[in-house]
Parts: C-alpha cells; structure tokens; sequence
C-alpha cells in the first residue's frame, strides 16, 4: 500500500520554546534540524510515494525543499491540527489511493527503518497512533485511503485519537518514533537514542 506522509511544521522562530534558556540561542537551528532528520528519514521509507510538509514559513519551505518533497502552503496558520488538515485535504485530493500519515515534526531521533515499521505495523488498521514516550501525547497518526482522519493533536492526544478509533501501535517496537523533543530533557533522551545528521551538527557546533 503506498503512502503520502504530512508533515506539518511550525515557524522555526517560533518553535520549540520549553527547550529553556541554556538552548535558546540554537532552538531555531534545532527545530529546523528536528524536522530536517524527521522529513529525511520518513522520505527514504520505500513504501512512501511523497512527502507533503504543510508550512507557512519561508525559511521551513527552503529548508526542507527537495526530490520527494511537496511544499504545501498554509494561507492562515491555526496551529497543527489544521496545518494536518490542509495537507491530509490535499492527499485525499490528489492520492486518492494512498493511506495518508502525519507525522510530527520533531522526530531527531527517527531512521528511515523506524519509520517503515511504524507504516508497515499502521497498515494493519483502518487508524493507528503512535503514543510519545510519556504516553499521553501523540507522534504519528494514519489511515487507510478513504477512511476519515481527524488530527486531535495537543494535551491528551493519545487518549483523544484513540477515542476516536484510532489503535495504538505498540511503543516498544517504536522508540525513536515516539521520542518527541519539546524539552531539554527529551533531547537528552533522543541524543541517547542516537539523533539524525542535521542534529548532531547543531549540537556540535
């Protein structure tokens, strides 16, 4: 079954603001970097057709632009739910045939092999949701061509995408999928895990 990924990005400016004080001079560079491995490692999956990167920021367009990539603008951000919505719209539009998945864009730690399992592991549902570490939020959603998908992403997410009949994939087989990076803390953890090259440069330098 192929797939079309939506990956929905926030202003790098703007982003990752609880990584606190002591990262603040590099936070822009590390969200920029976050969703550079995310959208890096979902686009090497064989099974995934196009990856759609919902934006509205210029300096997200030119960072992330590349074979495989479809720029979708965001005429007015409201956030990541809609931003999920207008690409999810747009697959359906134009891929009719292809199972759709959003994928959060603060995944450093992700492989293109992680990243296969969660599709090939998804198939198996008509919905499926990837649960963060902490369990309670939510890192990947998907569906089957067809089937009605509605991002509830925020506080909660896991409990509110489930409710809505969504099957949680197992997270044990999906640790880097399910290391999101909001604070200085889970970057530790995703570091340990073993971060993309777009990363590791920011942290190095």
């Amino acid at each position: 079954m192929p797939w079309v990924v939506v990956v929905p990005v926030k202003p790098f400016a703007r982003a990752k603001s609880r990584l606190g004080p002591d990262i603040d001079s590099r936070r822009a560079a590390l969200a920029r970097a976050f969703a550079a491995d995310t959208v890096a490692a979902v686009r090497a999956v064989q099974a995934v057709r196009l990856v759609v990167v919902v934006t509205g920021d210029r300096a997200a367009r030119e960072a992330l632009r590349g074979p495989g990539i479809h720029l979708l603008g965001e005429p007015t951000p409201a956030g990541l739910n809609a931003a999920a919505s207008t690409g999810i719209a747009w697959v359906r539009r134009h891929h009719p045939d292809a199972a759709v998945a959003v994928v959060t864009a603060d995944l450093p730690a992700l492989r293109a092999e992680d990243a296969a399992t969660v599709l090939r592991l998804a198939a198996e549902h008509p919905r499926a949701v990837v649960a963060d570490r902490e369990g309670t939020g939510s890192t990947v959603l998907t569906a089957w061509p067809g089937e009605p998908l509605q991002p509830l992403f925020g506080p909660d997410s896991m409990q509110r995408h489930r409710r809505d009949g969504a099957v949680r994939l197992h997270e044990s087989e999906l640790v880097r999928a399910a290391r999101d990076v909001d604070t200085a803390t889970q970057l530790a953890e995703a570091v340990r895990l073993g971060v993309g090259q777009a990363t590791a440069r920011v942290l190095a330098d």
